[in-house]
Parts: structure tokens; sequence; C-alpha cells
């Protein structure tokens, strides 16, 4: 059972290394989820607003973001329930070149089974299995 929700402040310090006071305690943190001494709650929210700072604040590529998130979200210490639909987006944001929004919007759609998506966002064309609908 998850012992607190982990908010994307701390994946951002401890990705980052960027406060003398902050980063060490978040990577001791996450170094006690990965020897599993403890489990956290987390949600797609946090996996997205922490793509989004590190895209857009810290200029990460898209590549170096899947790279760096995927074994945090990976850990058995890590509670997400869509972590196969999370996968999923990363693959669709690095491989498609989507906006993460938007390979999140596709991996949630073809988890219900829905097969269109109803856009003018031309981007959703690169995803296999959606087809693009405009209104």
């Amino acid at each position: 059972m998850p012992v607190a929700f982990l908010d994307t402040n701390v994946f951002l310090r401890h990705l980052l290394q960027d406060h003398q006071n902050q980063s060490p305690r978040a990577t001791a943190y996450f170094a006690q989820i990965e020897g599993g001494e403890i489990q956290v709650q987390i949600s797609d929210t946090v996996i997205f607003e922490t793509v989004f700072t590190l895209e857009r604040t810290y200029k990460q590529s898209k590549r170096r973001i899947r790279e760096i998130l995927l074994p945090l979200i990976d850990l058995p210490g890590i509670v997400l329930p869509s972590k196969g639909r999370m996968r999923q987006a990363f693959d669709f944001y690095v491989d498609k070149n989507i906006s993460f929004a938007d390979a999140l919007h596709a991996s949630v759609a073809l988890s219900f089974n829905l097969k269109e998506i109803v856009t003018f966002d031309r981007g959703f064309n690169r995803v296999p299995g959606i087809r693009r609908v405009e209104p």
C-alpha cells in the first residue's frame, strides 16, 4: 500500500540535481523507493507535468526525457495504474514526434479501444491504430 502521493517537484529535483538542499533529499527518497522500503502513488498528471517542465523549461530532448523517466516509472515502488499506457505514450511522443499531451491522449483512446480521435491536430495521423476525424 502506498505511503503517500509523490509530487512532480520531487521528480524534477532528483532528475535535474539543481537544488543544493532538495536534490539530495529527492534522490535519497527515490533510493528508498528503489530499495523497496517505501511505495508511493503518482498520477498521469505528475508525469505530464514532469515531461512538460523538462521539455519547455529545461530544453531536454524527447528521447532524453523518455530515457530518464521510464526507469523511474517502472520502479515497483511507484504505483501508477496506467504504466502500460504511459510507456506507449512515451513511444508515440518520441517515435511519432508528437506532443506528450497528444501522445497520452492517443494512448488513452487506444486503451478504451477507441480508434478515432475527433481533432484538427494532424499529428494524430502519425499514430498507428488511430484515425483522425475532423468535426
